[in-house]
Protein backbone atom coordinates (compact mmCIF):
# COMPACT_ATOMS: atom_id res chain seq x y z
CA UNK A 1 0.00 0.00 0.00
CA UNK A 2 1.36 3.26 -0.87
CA UNK A 3 1.43 6.17 1.50
CA UNK A 4 -0.96 9.06 0.83
CA UNK A 5 1.58 11.56 1.99
CA UNK A 6 3.87 10.60 -0.84
CA UNK A 7 1.17 11.24 -3.34
CA UNK A 8 0.61 14.74 -4.38
CA UNK A 9 -2.72 15.76 -5.63
CA UNK A 10 -2.30 18.01 -8.61
CA UNK A 11 -4.15 21.34 -8.34
CA UNK A 12 -6.80 21.66 -10.94
CA UNK A 13 -6.99 24.86 -12.88
CA UNK A 14 -10.74 25.14 -12.58
CA UNK A 15 -11.30 24.80 -8.80
CA UNK A 16 -11.79 28.63 -8.31
CA UNK A 17 -9.61 29.06 -5.21
CA UNK A 18 -7.92 32.15 -6.69
CA UNK A 19 -11.32 33.59 -7.68
CA UNK A 20 -12.71 33.12 -4.18
CA UNK A 21 -9.68 34.79 -2.61
CA UNK A 22 -9.88 37.86 -4.83
CA UNK A 23 -13.65 38.06 -4.24
CA UNK A 24 -13.14 37.92 -0.46
CA UNK A 25 -10.40 40.59 -0.69
CA UNK A 26 -12.72 42.89 -2.63
CA UNK A 27 -15.60 42.20 -0.22
CA UNK A 28 -13.36 42.94 2.78
CA UNK A 29 -12.11 46.18 1.19
CA UNK A 30 -15.68 47.25 0.44
CA UNK A 31 -16.75 46.48 4.02
CA UNK A 32 -13.79 48.46 5.40
CA UNK A 33 -14.66 51.39 3.14
CA UNK A 34 -18.29 51.40 4.33
CA UNK A 35 -17.18 51.14 7.98
CA UNK A 36 -14.71 54.01 7.56
CA UNK A 37 -17.44 56.16 6.01
CA UNK A 38 -19.89 55.42 8.83
CA UNK A 39 -17.29 56.27 11.46
CA UNK A 40 -15.88 59.35 9.72
CA UNK A 41 -19.23 61.11 9.19
CA UNK A 42 -19.92 61.83 12.91
CA UNK A 43 -16.23 62.54 13.50
CA UNK A 44 -16.18 65.17 10.73
CA UNK A 45 -19.42 66.72 12.04
CA UNK A 46 -17.78 67.07 15.43
CA UNK A 47 -14.65 68.66 13.96
CA UNK A 48 -16.61 71.10 11.76
CA UNK A 49 -19.44 72.38 13.99
CA UNK A 50 -22.77 73.63 12.65
CA UNK A 51 -21.78 77.27 13.15
CA UNK A 52 -19.18 76.87 10.39
CA UNK A 53 -21.95 75.93 7.97
CA UNK A 54 -23.97 79.12 8.53
CA UNK A 55 -25.68 80.35 5.39
CA UNK A 56 -24.75 83.81 4.14
CA UNK A 57 -28.14 84.54 2.56
CA UNK A 58 -29.13 87.04 5.22
CA UNK A 59 -31.72 87.06 7.95
CA UNK A 60 -34.78 88.53 6.25
CA UNK A 61 -37.73 88.99 8.58
CA UNK A 62 -41.23 90.05 7.58
CA UNK A 63 -42.11 93.04 9.78
CA UNK A 64 -45.27 94.40 8.10
CA UNK A 65 -47.96 92.66 6.07
CA UNK A 66 -49.29 95.71 4.25
CA UNK A 67 -47.59 99.05 3.69
CA UNK A 68 -50.97 100.79 3.46
CA UNK A 69 -51.59 100.07 7.15
CA UNK A 70 -48.44 101.88 8.32
CA UNK A 71 -48.61 105.47 9.58
CA UNK A 72 -46.62 107.97 7.56
CA UNK A 73 -44.19 110.11 9.55
CA UNK A 74 -44.63 108.11 12.78
CA UNK A 75 -42.18 105.30 13.60
CA UNK A 76 -43.57 102.00 14.86
CA UNK A 77 -41.81 99.29 16.81
CA UNK A 78 -42.18 95.77 15.48
CA UNK A 79 -41.17 92.88 17.74
CA UNK A 80 -40.60 89.36 16.47
CA UNK A 81 -39.40 86.05 17.86
CA UNK A 82 -36.42 84.52 16.17
CA UNK A 83 -34.83 81.07 16.46
CA UNK A 84 -31.08 81.22 16.98
CA UNK A 85 -28.77 78.22 16.47
CA UNK A 86 -25.64 78.34 18.59
CA UNK A 87 -23.69 75.22 17.66
CA UNK A 88 -26.04 72.42 18.75
CA UNK A 89 -28.27 74.56 20.98
CA UNK A 90 -31.35 76.22 19.54
CA UNK A 91 -32.91 79.09 21.46
CA UNK A 92 -35.54 81.73 20.80
CA UNK A 93 -34.97 85.44 21.24
CA UNK A 94 -37.25 88.44 21.13
CA UNK A 95 -35.89 91.10 18.78
CA UNK A 96 -37.30 94.35 17.55
CA UNK A 97 -36.93 96.97 14.86
CA UNK A 98 -38.25 100.49 14.44
CA UNK A 99 -39.86 101.05 11.04
CA UNK A 100 -40.23 104.58 9.65
CA UNK A 101 -41.47 106.07 6.39
CA UNK A 102 -42.05 109.64 5.23
CA UNK A 103 -43.90 108.84 2.03
CA UNK A 104 -45.24 105.27 2.38
CA UNK A 105 -42.88 103.97 -0.32
CA UNK A 106 -39.34 104.25 1.05
CA UNK A 107 -38.79 102.73 4.46
CA UNK A 108 -36.05 102.94 7.06
CA UNK A 109 -35.55 100.32 9.72
CA UNK A 110 -33.41 100.66 12.82
CA UNK A 111 -32.24 97.90 15.12
CA UNK A 112 -34.27 98.10 18.33
CA UNK A 113 -31.18 98.29 20.57
CA UNK A 114 -29.42 101.49 21.60
CA UNK A 115 -25.85 101.60 20.27
CA UNK A 116 -24.50 102.51 23.72
CA UNK A 117 -25.30 99.44 25.85
CA UNK A 118 -28.13 97.70 23.98
CA UNK A 119 -31.09 99.06 25.95
CA UNK A 120 -34.47 99.31 24.24
CA UNK A 121 -35.38 102.84 23.27
CA UNK A 122 -38.78 104.35 22.54
CA UNK A 123 -40.34 107.08 20.44
CA UNK A 124 -40.94 110.30 22.39
CA UNK A 125 -44.04 111.85 20.80
CA UNK A 126 -43.51 115.24 22.46
CA UNK A 127 -39.91 115.67 21.23
CA UNK A 128 -40.47 113.65 18.04
CA UNK A 129 -37.26 111.65 18.50
CA UNK A 130 -36.05 108.34 19.87
CA UNK A 131 -35.15 108.34 23.55
CA UNK A 132 -33.14 105.73 25.46
CA UNK A 133 -34.02 105.97 29.18
CA UNK A 134 -30.98 104.03 30.44
CA UNK A 135 -28.42 106.80 29.89
CA UNK A 136 -30.60 109.51 28.33
CA UNK A 137 -29.51 108.98 24.73
CA UNK A 138 -31.50 110.73 22.01
CA UNK A 139 -31.61 109.93 18.29
CA UNK A 140 -33.09 111.62 15.25
CA UNK A 141 -36.03 109.68 13.79
CA UNK A 142 -35.24 110.42 10.13
CA UNK A 143 -31.48 109.77 10.16
CA UNK A 144 -30.76 107.85 13.38
CA UNK A 145 -28.04 110.36 14.31
CA UNK A 146 -27.17 110.92 17.97
CA UNK A 147 -28.75 114.14 19.26
CA UNK A 148 -27.71 113.84 22.91
CA UNK A 149 -26.22 111.41 25.40
CA UNK A 150 -23.40 108.86 25.45
CA UNK A 151 -24.19 106.61 22.43
CA UNK A 152 -20.97 106.33 20.38
CA UNK A 153 -22.64 106.11 16.95
CA UNK A 154 -26.01 106.57 15.22
CA UNK A 155 -28.70 103.91 15.36
CA UNK A 156 -27.91 100.82 13.33
CA UNK A 157 -29.89 101.12 10.11
CA UNK A 158 -30.98 97.83 8.56
CA UNK A 159 -31.58 96.92 4.93
CA UNK A 160 -35.28 97.06 3.92
CA UNK A 161 -37.15 95.48 1.00
CA UNK A 162 -40.79 95.90 0.00
CA UNK A 163 -42.18 92.80 -1.71
CA UNK A 164 -45.85 92.56 -2.69
CA UNK A 165 -46.80 95.36 -0.24
CA UNK A 166 -45.04 93.52 2.63
CA UNK A 167 -42.00 94.97 4.38
CA UNK A 168 -38.97 92.76 5.03
CA UNK A 169 -35.92 93.70 7.09
CA UNK A 170 -32.49 92.05 6.97
CA UNK A 171 -32.05 91.83 10.75
CA UNK A 172 -28.54 92.02 12.20
CA UNK A 173 -27.04 92.78 15.59
CA UNK A 174 -23.97 94.96 15.95
CA UNK A 175 -21.32 95.40 18.64
CA UNK A 176 -22.35 97.82 21.35
CA UNK A 177 -20.45 100.71 22.86
CA UNK A 178 -17.95 101.17 20.02
CA UNK A 179 -17.92 103.96 17.42
CA UNK A 180 -17.46 101.52 14.50
CA UNK A 181 -20.41 99.58 13.16
CA UNK A 182 -19.19 95.98 13.49
CA UNK A 183 -21.56 93.07 12.97
CA UNK A 184 -21.84 90.88 16.06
Amino acid sequence: MSSTSAEQVPASDGDGSEGRRSFLKRLSAFGALISAGLVSFPVLRAIFPPTARRLKGGNWVKVADDTALLDIGVPIRVNFVQSVDDAWIESRTLNGVWLYTEDGEKFKAYNGHCTHLGCSYFYDKDRKDFFCPCHRGQFDVKTGKVLDGPPPRPLDELEVQVRDASVFVNYKDFRLGVPERIEA
